[in-house]
């Protein structure tokens, strides 16, 4: 590698010069003190373990992600972590199960923040080091659970000041018990469930009138296709799927559920539906949610009920949560955070000084000390506004000119 070239870095790794990581850090602690404020605490995932745990009971997108290394104690496969989750419902299932508090029984709140690794970018622009912060609940299987995370979700948004926020709700268990109804071979069904993530219509169309049977199911799993929109979908589907197995009226009955209990906390909240929104298909089990902003073609948040993901781990509990990639946050914030304004002051061996020093940064002060001069700077420090002085025998501090 030529010496100029020995500063690049791999295509969607970067680093994060002072500005942008004091707005990132300070995102980091303004959201974590929201989620503090509603009962989550805050958890730290190992950045590395071997794969037969980090991958366990996982999608196969996530082990196409995920960086796989030898290690060289145990000659035992161990990969770099590309999602929290997984290690989060481990910690729920097996770490606090073990310490035996009988508290950790019920409903169990988590939250983190912290940096993953992705073998490539999931997204035009995506970094490949995000810094995943999200939040989950184990423990509660009833619909209150999805409704609060997808409140704070919506707080989350808010909190940020992304801006314009729409939160589209969807259910892959109506998909699943539609295809169940069709009995649909493996094959058909993973034809099908592509095609319904590209929207297209005319295959969805063609790929039904081929394999289902069911006049009935075959209906109702085309119009499954098209029910995205506003909360008039949520009515249409009540309509399409009256006839419908008894599994999908039920399914229906929690999204509307659901639907019903976030309106009524946040009144003014923009709420659409996507009944063919499949994202997460292989772990999912019930509702679905993300977060959307004009003029960024991608959830900026998204989360979704996944139930029973510990049983791997011994203890198999509900469980829904969310996340999103503080990056993308900052990047779309509207937030302006002002940095500390720094007081320069003189290197001297002054002990009345020192003890200044020591005082100013104690109250919160950032106070940097100009090691090319003594008693008086003959300029200003970067980042400096003000600057300790001496004035008739006392230190003093005084704005810059």
């Amino acid at each position: 590698m030529a010496a100029s070239d020995r500063w690049l870095l791999p295509e969607g790794v970067e680093e994060i010069l002072p500005p942008e990581a004091f707005r990132l850090e300070s995102f980091r602690r303004q959201l974590l003190d929201l989620y503090s404020s509603w009962g989550y605490e805050l958890v730290i995932t190992p950045l590395i373990e071997y794969l037969d745990s980090l991958l366990v009971g996982s999608s196969h997108d996530l082990d196409l992600h995920t960086f796989k290394i030898t290690d060289q104690l145990t000659g035992r496969m161990m990969g770099v972590r590309a999602d929290i989750t997984p290690q989060v419902a481990r910690i729920d299932a097996h770490c606090l199960a073990r310490q035996g508090d009988a508290n950790r029984e019920g409903p169990v709140r988590l939250c983190y923040a912290d940096h993953v690794l992705h073998t490539k970018p999931r997204g035009l622009l995506a970094s490949r080091v995000p810094i995943r912060i999200g939040a989950e609940l184990f423990g509660h299987a009833g619909v209150g659970c999805d409704i609060e995370l997808i409140c704070l979700m919506h707080e989350t948004m808010d909190t940020a000041r992304i801006g314009q926020i729409h939160i589209v709700l969807g259910h892959v268990g109506i998909f699943r018990s539609l295809v169940r109804a069709a009995q649909l071979s493996v094959d058909s069904e993973k034809e099908l469930f592509d095609a319904l993530q590209r929207k297209a219509f005319e295959e969805i169309d063609y790929l039904l009138d081929s394999h289902v049977d069911d006049d009935d199911i075959r209906r109702m799993l085309r119009e499954l296709s098209r029910l995205s929109g506003d909360e008039s979908v949520l009515t249409q589907a009540l309509d399409t799927f009256g006839t419908a197995p008894s599994s999908v009226r039920k399914e229906l009955a929690e999204l509307e559920a659901i639907a019903l209990g976030v309106k009524k906390r946040l009144p003014s909240i923009s709420l659409g539906f996507d009944l063919c929104e499949l994202r997460g298909y292989e772990y999912h089990t019930g509702i679905v949610f993300a977060a959307y902003t004009p003029g960024y073609g991608r959830a900026v948040a998204q989360g979704g009920r996944y139930d029973d993901i510990g049983q791997v781990f011994g203890r198999a509990r509900p469980a829904s949560g969310f996340d999103s990639d503080l990056k993308v946050i900052a990047r779309l914030s509207q937030t302006q955070f002002d940095t500390i304004k720094a007081i320069s002051a003189p290197c001297s061996e002054d002990l009345a000084l020192a003890n200044l020093i020591v005082q100013l940064r104690r109250d919160g002060e950032r106070v940097v000390v100009d090691l090319a001069a003594d008693e008086e700077p003959a300029h200003a420090v970067h980042g400096c506004r003000r600057r300790i002085t001496r004035l008739n025998g006392q230190w003093l501090v005084q704005e810059l000119g």
